[in-house]
């Protein structure tokens, strides 16, 4: 595997875009840790219409770097103007400590990411 990462013990799906994803009607998006290594982790996450709180933000002492891999989603900055809106194949590189929020994601069908957690540095 690259990077030195290994899976994890628990069990995962095998296909990251159909296996075990939740009930349309799901109230909370389902994450699930892919691998760990040290600092490092990779979640799927899957989001069915979830956003941020109203005044949330995300605030991590991580970096994250997330892949759309499927459906749709508004991510917004707290220092930018626009929504960005991502589809299948966006990703973005969000550094440790840079606000940020999902505005929306797609109600028709599941939105998945696939997201990438380091120290920074």
């Amino acid at each position: 595997m690259a990077c030195g990462l290994t899976p994890s013990p628990d069990l995962h799906p095998d296909n990251l875009l159909t296996d075990r994803l939740p009930p349309p009607e799901a109230k909370d998006e389902q994450v699930l840790e892919l691998l760990r290594r040290g600092p490092v982790r990779a979640e799927r996450i899957v989001s069915t219409g979830q956003a941020s709180a109203p005044g949330f933000w995300y605030d991590q002492d991580e970096v994250e770097w997330v892949l759309l891999l499927a459906g749709a989603a508004g991510l917004r900055f707290e220092d930018e103007d626009r929504v960005r809106e991502l589809r299948p194949g966006d990703h973005v590189l969000i550094e440790a400590h840079r606000r940020h929020r999902v505005e929306w994601t797609a109600q028709s069908e599941p939105t998945i990411w696939l997201a990438l957690f380091y120290a920074p540095g």
